[in-house]
């Protein structure tokens, strides 16, 4: 799989492969590297060992925070050094070079070994200690710093002979290069003037000053010579050395478009926009006129009908079961699970006299349970009786609702489950999860009893994991109920199926839309926990991306769920009897669970006349072209055509790629060119000059194409 993904970072342009690294299973980071070697890339190795990466702790593992004494990235002997007193010693043996300073020098020690920094011949020209920490000093206060400035030591006197960098760090020590994270870096600069300024991390949703760097390399060696206010925000940053000239002419504002005289010419700049004159003349590029093809993919099934399923369905615990142990008071989860499972069950019973007046009256008496998070079910006497969650920025969640009890002793379990684990924020390893109360049952006759302190039962994971249903030797260790008698929307199901590979070499997925809650593994590999029951919030409409990007800017998917097709890594199947596990939570219904391909299902271009290209002015500066004349190019995947033009519109067409529409202004013959010259071809090309349409439909206008086109 690495080395067909390493090839496309290389096709796109790429010369650097920045990466963290996971050391669990097969995973082999030196093997990876000189993978990269071999394709003739670079690799930035970011050692951290804090990397964040909406990873689970961040990178950390989870028995790091029971260390004694341990705080996470502040001056803490423990974590830096694991220094501890001589009688823990040997308790601490097995972690003694997982601190940060032992853990940075091991992979260092093993880069060096390989010879893999650029100073030996490798293809390491950089490292990173620590991530994006100056918010945290900040908060942290003195020991912060202290941390920081001991991390930065540590790293260079390692001696790789390359770089180290700090992001998002602005204080970083020489020789540490302070780099920029973030969504817009055109106005940082390093703390050291002889620092070269780099943007390590460029977050999605950047689309003005991203595209700067497409043509950076003309202006590298250039002095800025002014920065021109041509006129109210419109700027222009023009650059000068020994007869070269080089400009960036801008718009900020987010609503018009400006027409500015710079040399003596004039340059029409679309709303927070940048066009890119390397010349001081000619402007081949505008941020808000992209000239390349947007696709618009569809998920196709594999095969028709459904998987041959098979369904094992677990029973909710109780406190009495032998595989449980009981403590007085509700437990921290990962306190008790140690992230070995992303469940623990917490089980008590609840005994109902026949005298309560709810038995006599049917109103139920109300459960509610109070949880650090994250998901949670609620079983009485073996029935579900409720589902809650959390989310992101909320992960405490209650529950509360009428429950029915019967005379006796009642069954009470919780089956709590850790979605993922904090990676980001002060002192994360701090952080709760679990069932921690307080837990009570109203409308009894007693009143309100509290049920936080009594004896409590816990048992880690499921039935199913101690069993590994999801591997084909462990799942022949139950009875599977088959045909007719397939369990459909019943909460802890397991289910199963085989599945020959597909031929091609598309991308494939899981269409989980039907299933609610759980875990998904092919051939015993993990591709994830899926949840469509966690359906997207947001807020959906029209999107304009002129102006600052902010996450909650130009959603899609309001009211969806929040993931539907899960990726099958091809490299992972046998070509016939791949075995396929579900494990669902909620409850679903496993005949809507499909294998899918993605395919190209239309092609769409949105070109401006006029609008100029970085290409096309090197080939008329090099004499191979007469003039700037834009083109729409459009090109379906391979094996497929193009087998109609759903929409072309020549004139001020609206909309986007899948929603274009007729404007105020259309040239009658749109479609005639594109399909004369694209009908049945895998790609084409189509100049975007009024000749090519039959006339002009608006004259002294700017137009444009907007042009869809179906692949087959």
């Amino acid at each position: 799989m690495w080395p067909d993904l390493i090839q496309k970072a290389k096709d796109g342009g790429l010369d650097v492969i920045q990466t963290y690294y996971n050391f669990e299973g097969r995973y082999d980071l030196v093997h990876f590297i000189k993978l990269v070697q071999e394709a003739g890339l670079y690799v930035h190795l970011r050692i951290g060992p804090y990397i964040c990466a909406e990873w689970n702790f961040g990178g950390f593992p989870v028995w790091l925070k029971y260390v004694p004494g341990i705080a996470f990235r502040t001056d803490n002997e423990p974590f830096k050094f694991n220094i501890y007193p001589i009688d823990l010693l040997v308790y601490l043996v097995t972690v003694m070079e997982v601190a940060m300073q032992g853990f940075t020098e091991k992979i260092v020690k093993m880069m060096k070994s390989e010879k893999l920094f650029e100073t030996q011949g490798g293809p390491i020209i950089m490292s990173q200690i620590e991530n994006e920490y100056k918010s945290i000093e900040w908060q942290i206060g003195a020991p912060g710093t202290a941390y920081m400035k001991w991390a930065a030591k540590m790293a260079v006197d390692l001696g790789t002979g390359v770089p180290w960098i700090m992001c998002k760090q602005e204080d970083a020590p020489d020789p540490i290069i302070d780099t920029c994270n973030g969504f817009y870096c055109e106005k940082f600069k390093p703390k050291y003037s002889y620092n070269p300024k780099m943007w390590t991390e460029v977050w999605t949703g950047c689309i003005m000053g991203e595209q700067i760097l497409a043509v950076q390399h003309l202006v590298s060696l250039l002095p800025l010579a002014m920065i021109m206010m041509l006129r109210l925000m419109n700027m222009a940053h023009v650059f000068k050395s020994k007869g070269a000239c080089a400009a960036f002419l801008s718009n900020y504002d987010t609503k018009s478009s400006a027409k500015v005289t710079f040399e003596n010419m004039q340059y029409e700049l679309p709303p927070w926009s940048i066009s890119i004159l390397p010349d001081c003349k000619n402007a081949v590029f505008n941020t808000a006129r992209i000239g390349s093809q947007t696709s618009k993919m569809k998920m196709i099934p594999v095969k028709s009908g459904s998987f041959p399923w098979e369904s094992y369905n677990e029973e909710a615990p109780s406190a009495d079961d032998s595989d449980t142990f009981a403590e007085e008071g509700l437990w921290e989860q990962l306190n008790v699970t140690r992230d070995t499972s992303d469940y623990l069950w917490y089980l008590t019973d609840v005994k109902i006299a026949s005298d309560e007046e709810f038995l006599k009256n049917g109103k139920s008496p109300v459960l509610t349970v109070m949880s650090a998070g994250h998901a949670m079910q609620v079983f009485i006497n073996g029935q579900l009786s409720g589902i809650v969650y959390g989310s992101l920025k909320r992960p405490k969640l209650t529950f509360i609702d009428n429950v029915k009890l019967r005379i006796g002793t009642n069954k009470i379990s919780f089956l709590s489950a850790a979605v993922g684990l904090p990676n980001v924020g002060l002192h994360f390893e701090t952080w709760n999860a679990g069932v921690l109360g307080p837990v009570s049952l109203s409308g009894l006759n007693e009143g309100t009893r509290d049920l936080t302190k009594q004896k409590w039962s816990y048992k880690v994971g499921l039935k199913g994991e101690d069993l590994s249903l999801n591997t084909p030797s462990g799942s022949s260790s139950v009875e599977w109920l088959q045909g007719s008698l397939v369990a459909q929307k019943q909460p802890l199901t397991w289910y199963k199926t085989t599945f020959n590979a597909p031929e091609g070499n598309e991308p494939l997925a899981l269409d989980m839309g039907s299933m609610g809650k759980g875990q998904v593994w092919i051939n015993g590999e993990s591709i994830g926990r899926h949840w469509p029951g966690y359906i997207a919030g947001g807020n959906c409409g029209e999107c304009s991306y002129a102006g600052e990007f902010k996450e909650t800017k130009c959603q899609a998917g309001c009211g969806q769920p929040s993931q539907r097709w899960y990726h099958v890594p091809r490299s992972w199947l046998k070509p016939s009897g791949n075995f396929l596990v579900v494990f669902e939570e909620w409850g679903g219904d496993p005949t809507g669970i499909s294998l899918v391909s993605r395919k190209t299902r239309s092609v769409c271009a949105d070109i401006f006349e006029g609008q100029p290209t970085l290409k096309n002015w090197n080939m008329v500066t090099s004499g191979k072209l007469n003039s700037l004349q834009a083109k729409a190019h459009l090109w379906c995947a391979d094996g497929q055509k193009i087998s109609k033009i759903k929409f072309a519109s020549y004139g001020l067409p609206q909309g986007a790629c899948g929603s274009f529409r007729e404007g105020s202004c259309h040239a009658r013959k749109s479609y005639n060119a594109l399909e004369r010259n694209c009908i049945g071809k895998q790609s084409c090309s189509v100049s975007v000059a009024t000749e090519v349409f039959g006339g002009d439909p608006c004259p002294n206008t700017m137009k444009k194409l907007s042009v869809e086109a179906v692949c087959s």
